[in-house]
Order: structure tokens, then sequence, then C-alpha cells
């Protein structure tokens, strides 16, 4: 093994030997053991060793195993070869990695050979090798490769391992030719495919369980820039790029320290997930944090580790862009394509990309900012030319203070902020170039700040990032069909700029303990003065930092059909003015938080906050809705519904006679006539569903009409649960004659009202059945979901003050699983509990349940009852 090309000399003698060719042959079962012995050296020799010298040392232990077995399978006695590709064949082979190989043969292979290949291959499996194998001539190579890059890629990186060299030797010329890939066909075919991969994470690096290898920013952006390097200059190594004065000696060592941090994290991440794994899922962040040196103590270990992998990831981004608009202007354009226009006498634009005419230029600080403001004035503008970046970023880590300190800066980022592009490409780049954070140091706190939950899906720049964004495509008429209320507010708001900066602001404390709202708040009012923003200007920012989480709360956990809700928080909001900053603030943060929990149902009730808040104002908080009026609306309203049915007036005052006064206050009179149109006349022995056919608020209305029972309400849940859907809101009434009017508005696991017929056929009628039954439910414990199970803290139970006598409002704060609610539900049958509403809610892994309760006797619950139930609560969550 001393002439193998992978150059290793850390790999023991020991294994090397036992797989020397020359030695007796060896059995799978042998091969496996070793390969045992040689995963726990490798696991060992991680703290002491570098990176690129343990994945070398694996490459070299497969290819001793392969060279082995391709001896032993006499496959040396044939002009076949076989060769190592991708990163096998770069000999970076991670601990449970893919080898790829490909058998290279002539124009066809005999039934004997055929057999032989395919008994090492069966082999290779038998081993517990990833292998992933190809057997092609050298024209069904030239073939694929032309017809597909990945294929092309990987033969660039072949490397003999065994066999016939001279086989291999006829191939390496073909791969150099322009019939193969030419440099600019093969550029852009790779820039392509980053870019589709990049869209698959939806633009954004900063996730917080990354894929290591295919995020942005991530090991495939540094090969991809080893890869066209490779194709066009022949280049082997990226050291290469430097004598080609594409890459400067600091960036060149900046990519070597970054592949080395990702290297180490993704070796790791496959001992600590046992297979091969590129996602670091929140399951493994701390095994990861604690093998690569971070420590173990709790969560900082893994907020150290993360931050500065999104710092790592921030940079590789950055080379990478400049990088390949650099071999863009290499390979594809040429000087006499080149077009420029002066902007200034500072900056030209250089092929719709902005550029310096003066190398100093950034030795004033002020021109970064003033840069931007470029951008946002000129639509022209496409992006920083890479000479530029590169003199900007050398010019971004001079300096001594934030770009704050300066008064001119402060004047142009407010420019900035306030011109009707500045949140657009400006303000992109900016955040991509790290200039907000050079602005502002208290941004720069939060770049990669992780947020340990289920809930949010980036880090707390990249999330603000996102809510800014959202509040400027708010502004965009094109956007307005989207969300045609916050639209509609944004382009009438005579001052945007004050949500823009609310934006910035709302999370900028998060990560130094206490609440961030509140610390935000007088961060974000001590930069408004700064600024020289108004007196109303800059209170109505740090007023929108401080409550950013007030109308989410209101609207996903309290009943925002009562008027009481709708007082108490329109007298914390005050007038229409503040009302429209907090819906949009609210909005564009709820979506930025993480698009997959953004659905209807939340959007719809902002929407009935908002306009019952309006309302409220308009009629005057001081003035409530008079109850009797309200019912008497309500019921005449459903008779004009319900005028051409075939229900008589009779009918119909006899069961309104049954419905208590909170029935009319809490359904709308369309839900009334609907409800009694199928109550008059139903057999009541049995128990009536309704599955309303058309959403509820972005929701599917179950409604229930059955004779009371204590387990009414949680084997309701219980089948619920059972057919995979999440229960969001509850209304419980209970008429004078003992019968149950609950209403639950219920999502498919998707965050979807239920379109098809069959299954809500199949609901109504299991529902039906389950309601029959007189028996206590008995609800087992369920496991809970797999990215859950790494959050660990206790179910808090908390009692809200309401000022009511017969009614008691509890909170229940506990890791969501399957299951939670219905043995909530247990526990409130068994020490026969009235409930009379549920607001359900779950932020990632916590479940955030609010239940207005009161005792079998239509009481509020006593001090010694509420401390008798929280204990169980707790217990039987537990």
């Amino acid at each position: 093994m001393n002439n193998h090309p992978l150059s290793n000399h850390i790999v023991p003698t020991d294994f090397i030997e036992s797989l020397a060719i020359t030695a007796n042959e060896l059995s799978s079962k042998a091969i496996c053991q070793l390969t045992l012995s040689f995963n726990e050296w490798l696991k060992t020799a991680f703290s002491d060793n570098d990176v690129n010298d343990l994945l070398v040392a694996r490459a070299v232990f497969v290819d001793a195993i392969l060279a082995k077995l391709w001896c032993q399978h006499h496959l040396d006695e044939f002009q076949i070869s076989l060769l190592a590709v991708g990163g096998y064949g770069r000999g970076e082979l991670h601990p449970y990695s893919d080898v790829d190989i490909l058998i290279l043969t002539q124009a066809e292979i005999d039934l004997e050979l055929e057999e032989r290949i395919s008994s090492f291959i069966t082999q290779l499996w038998d081993i517990k090798l990833d292998i992933g194998h190809s057997v092609r001539s050298i024209d069904e190579c030239l073939k694929q490769a032309t017809n597909d890059v990945t294929v092309a890629t990987n033969l660039m990186e072949k490397r003999q391992v065994a066999g016939n060299e001279a086989l291999t030797l006829q191939l390496q010329p073909l791969l150099h030719e322009d019939e193969f890939w030419t440099s600019e066909k093969f550029f852009i075919a790779k820039r392509a495919e980053q870019k589709k991969r990049h869209q698959q994470f939806h633009g954004a690096a900063y996730t917080l369980e990354p894929n290591l290898k295919a995020n942005p920013g991530g090991l495939r952006d540094i090969q991809t820039i080893a890869w066209v390097a490779k194709r066009h200059f022949l280049a082997d190594s990226l050291e290469e790029l430097v004598e080609h004065n594409y890459l400067y000696p600091n960036e060149l060592f900046e990519l070597i320290e970054a592949q080395d941090y990702l290297w180490r994290m993704r070796f790791a991440l496959h001992f600590v997930a046992k297979r091969s794994e590129n996602r670091l899922l929140f399951d493994y962040q701390t095994d990861v944090a604690k093998m690569m040196g971070f420590g173990d103590e709790g969560k900082a270990p893994v907020e150290r580790m993360m931050k500065r992998f999104f710092r790592i990831i921030s940079r590789v981004s950055e080379l990478n862009t400049i990088l390949l608009q650099r071999f863009k202007q290499e390979i594809i354009q040429n000087s006499n394509q080149t077009t420029s226009v002066t902007i200034n006498q500072d900056f030209e634009l250089v092929d719709k990309l902005i550029n310096t005419s003066n190398d100093r230029i950034f030795m004033r600080p002020v021109k970064m900012i003033e840069m931007f403001l470029i951008i946002a004035q000129e639509p022209s503008i496409k992006g920083i030319h890479s000479h530029t970046l590169r003199l900007m970023r050398n010019a971004r880590r001079r300096l001594i203070s934030g770009l704050i300190d300066y008064a001119q800066c402060r004047e142009i980022f407010m420019q900035i902020i306030k011109h009707p592009r500045g949140l657009g490409l400006a303000f992109n780049l900016m955040h991509r170039h790290g200039i907000i954070g050079s602005y502002l140091p208290s941004w720069r706190n939060i770049v990669g700040q992780m947020q340990f939950d289920l809930f949010h899906a980036y880090s707390v720049d990249e999330h603000s990032y996102r809510v800014v964004k959202n509040l400027y495509q708010f502004s965009q008429k094109e956007h307005n069909h989207k969300f045609p209320l916050c639209s509609k507010i944004m382009q009438k708001i005579r001052k945007p700029e004050v949500l823009y900066l609310a934006g910035i602001f709302h999370d900028i404390a998060k990560g130094r303990g206490g609440d961030h709202a509140e610390l935000g708040a007088v961060d974000a009012l001590i930069f408004c003065q700064s600024h020289q923003m108004s007196k109303h200007d800059s209170n109505m920012v740090s007023w929108l930092v401080k409550n950013h989480l007030l109308m989410s709360v209101t609207a996903q956990r309290r009943d925002i059909t009562d008027e009481n809700v709708i007082r108490q928080f329109g007298e914390i909001v005050r007038d229409e003015a503040h009302l429209d900053y907090l819906y949009c603030l609210t909005v564009a943060d709820m979506r930025a938080t993480n698009e997959s929990l953004w659905n209807n149902w939340k959007a719809n009730l902002l929407h009935d906050l908002y306009f019952n808040t309006l309302r409220a104002f308009r009629r005057g908080l001081s003035k409530p809705v008079e109850t009797r009026s309200k019912i008497r609306e309500n019921q005449q309203q459903a008779r004009e519904i319900l005028a051409d049915s075939p229900i008589d007036d009779a009918a119909l005052n006899a069961l309104w006679a049954e419905f208590r006064v909170d029935y009319f206050l809490r359904y709308s009179p369309e839900q009334i006539a609907r409800h009694c149109q199928r109550i008059i006349g139903h057999d009541r022995a049995l128990p009536l569903v309704i599955i309303s056919p058309k959403p509820y608020r972005g929701g599917t209305e179950v409604f229930v009409f059955a004779k009371e029972k204590v387990n009414t309400f949680a084997n309701t849940v219980e089948l619920l649960g059972m057919k995979k859907l999440s229960i969001h809101d509850a209304k419980i009434i209970t008429t004078k004659t003992g019968y149950t009017v609950n209403t639950f508005i219920i999502l498919d696991s998707r965050g979807k009202a239920l379109k098809e017929s069959y299954q809500t056929q199949e609901i109504t009628q299991a529902l039906s059945e389950k309601l029959r039954q007189d028996n206590y439910c008995d609800i087992p414990l369920q496991p809970a979901r797999r990215e859950v199970k790494q959050f660990k803290f206790p179910p808090r139970v908390s009692f809200i003050k309401l000022n009511a006598k017969s009614k008691t409002m509890i909170e229940i704060i506990a890791l969501d699983r399957p299951g939670l609610l219905s043995n909530i539900a247990q526990v409130f049958q068994q020490l026969h509990i009235n409930i009379h509403s549920a607001k359900i809610t779950t932020f990632g892994e916590k479940a955030d349940d609010v239940f207005t309760i009161s005792t079998s006797e239509n009481m509020a619950l006593s001090k010694d009852e509420k401390q008798q139930l929280a204990d169980i609560l707790t217990e039987e969550i537990n």
C-alpha cells in the first residue's frame, strides 16, 4: 500500500496488513469485524487528528477492502478496471458515506465476467458497504456523462483502485475534450444545479436543522467552486485557484477553514446518527456539539456550535458568489462583451452589477452604506460586482465600530429604509453580505442565534429578515391578491418605515435573557431617537416591538367572539392606527416563523380579531354591546334564514327555549339556523353529528348535539385524535334540558380544512357511534414524535384571572404528543369538571391549551379545587 494514490500515514498498519492482497482469503464476517474495529479507531482518533486525514484514512481502508475482494473474485484476471468516483474518488469518505464505484469494461462483457462482477457486488453488500455502483464501457461512460452533468462530475473525480490501469488511461484524455463538456456548458449546468438546490431551502441558509451538504453555504457550494475550477483550469485543488489569480491566499485559507469545520460536523454527525446523515436534526445536535468539543452543559454548547456554523456558511456563500461570478466573466463573457456605465464618480454599472471605480473607496465607511442607497435608487442594478464584493468584505472586517456611529451613515440608512425600493434588493444584499450587522451591533448579536424549538424554522436574524421582507411584500401592489387586508393597510400607511424598523427590532433582544420584547422596545426607542425620528414615530416603533406578540396570543388563546376579550385587547391597542400597524406586523411575524405552520385558520383568526376590534373602536370601548339587543338581532336574522324552511315558529320557539343565552351570543345567525334545521325532528335518543361542508375560518366545523354525559368531550377529542385530526377551537354549551351543544374546529395533518366527502362521512359515523358509549375513556399514553423527544420541560398549569363567579380559565402548557388533549379531557371527566370552551394551540413542540371550565354545579373553582386539578393534570401529563 506504500504506492497508494492517497498518501495517508495515520492508518494503523494492523488494518492494512489484515487486508494485504497476498494474505489468505477473508470472509465477509472477518471483514465486518475489521470494519467495526476500524470505525472504533476512527471515532477515537477524531479528537486528536486532522479531519482530512481521517477522511483519507477511511478511503485508504475501503480501497484496501475493495482491492482485496477484487482479487478474491479473480477480477484482476480480466481487462477491466475498478474506479472510485464522486466523494470517494476525491478521497473524502466520511464514516457512513456512500462508496461510489465504477467498473470500467471493454465494449462487451461475457457471462462469466458478469457473474463474477455480480458476486463481487453482492459481497460488498454483505460486508455492509453502502455501495453505489455502475458497470460501463468507455463509450457508455461518455454517452451517460454528456447527457447528465452529475455523471460527468463523478467521472472527473475518478481514481484508480484496482484492475487494468491501461483501460483507465484510455478514458482520461477523452474527459478533457470539448465534446465531453465545454467549460461554458459545464459552468452553466453546475450553476443551475446550485440554484435549484438553494431553492429547495427557500433561499435560506439559516434553517435550524440544516443540511450540512446541500444547505446554501454548505459543502456542496465549496465543491461547486472546485468542480468548475477543475473543468476550466484542470485544477485538482483549490490551491491552484490562487495560482490562477482567482482566489486570494486569505480567501483560500477561509475556504479550507470552513470546509474543515463542516467536515468535522459531518464526521461527528455520522457517528452520532450511526448512518449516512447530512441533516443536523435537533435529535443529534447535543451529541455532535459534545463530540466536537463544545461541552455538554445544556444548550450553550449547541448554541456555540451553531453560531459558528451559521457564520461559516455565510462566508462560504459570499465566496461562492464572488468566485462563480468571476468564472462567469472568464468562461462566458470576455472584455469585448462587457458594458460599463458611469453612475457617479465612485460607482459604475458593469453588466447590471454595481462596481467601484476606485479600489480605495471603502476607506470611507460611509461609502458602504451609500452603495446600497444607490442600489435602491437604480432599478437597473441586479447585484454587486465580485471585485466590489471583495473590497467591501475586506473593509467590513476592518471596521472598529458599527457604521451606526457615523452621522452620515445614519442619515443614509434612514433614506434606504424610507425609499420605496429600499427594502427590496438593497436590503436583501445588506442582509446577505453582513452589512446590517456591520451597521447595527445588536443585530450582529442575533446572527446565527439558535431558537431551541420546533416552532421557529430559522435563526433569529433570518426570521427577522423575513418579517421585514413580508412587510415589504405587503407594500407591493403585485402581491395584493395574497394578503389583501395587509396590502390595503400597508399601502395607505404614510410611514411604512415605522413597521420596517419594528420588524428589524422585534426579536433583536433574543438570547440576552429576560423579556426580549421589553428589552427590544428599549433598543428600538434609542435607535429611533438617534436617527432623528419624531417622538410619535419613535414611541410607535417601541410600542410595536413591546407588543408584537399581543395579537397572535389573543387570537389563538382567547375567545375573540367574547366582548370582554375584545375590550381588553382594544384598551391595550388604543386606536385604529396602532391596530393597523400591529395587524400587519403580526401577520408578517407569524408567516416568517415557519411557512409550514401558517394556515387559513390562523389567518382568519387574526382577520376576525382585527375587525371585531375595529368595530369596538368605532362603537366606543366604553359602550359595550348590549347583550339582549345582540341576542334579539341574532335570533331575528336566524328566523329570516329559516323563513323558506318547513320549520314552524312553534317548534323553533320550543327549541330556543331550551337554549341558554350563551348559545345566541357565541354563534352566528347562519350557524344557529343550520343547527336548528337539523336538531328539530331529529331522534334525540341518538347523538347528532354535523360536519359543515364549507370551511369556517379556514377549518372544518364539527357540531355535536347529544344527551349530556360526562365523557362526551373526552370521547370526541379521543376519536378525532385517532383520525389524525387536530382540534383548534371548541365551544361547549349545555341546554336547560340536559343536552350538550358542542362545536369543534378541526384541521387535517396539513393544517387545512377537510375536503373529501368520504372522510367527513366516515368521521360523522364513527363519532356518532363513539358518543353512544357510556363508558369512561381510558386513553393510553402515546409516544411523542421523533423530533419532540429531545425537548424536555415540565408541564405548566396556571390559572388566568377571570372576573366571573361561574367560570375559571386554565392554561396548560406541555410537550405536544399524540393523545395529550385526550388525556387532559380524561382528567376533566374524572373530576366532573364542565368545559365551556377550549382554545387549542401548538407552537412546534409545545402545546398551549386554554380552557374555560366550571364545577359540576356551574361555579368557578375554589383555591383548593384549582390546586387539586393542577396536581392531577401535571401527574397525568408527565
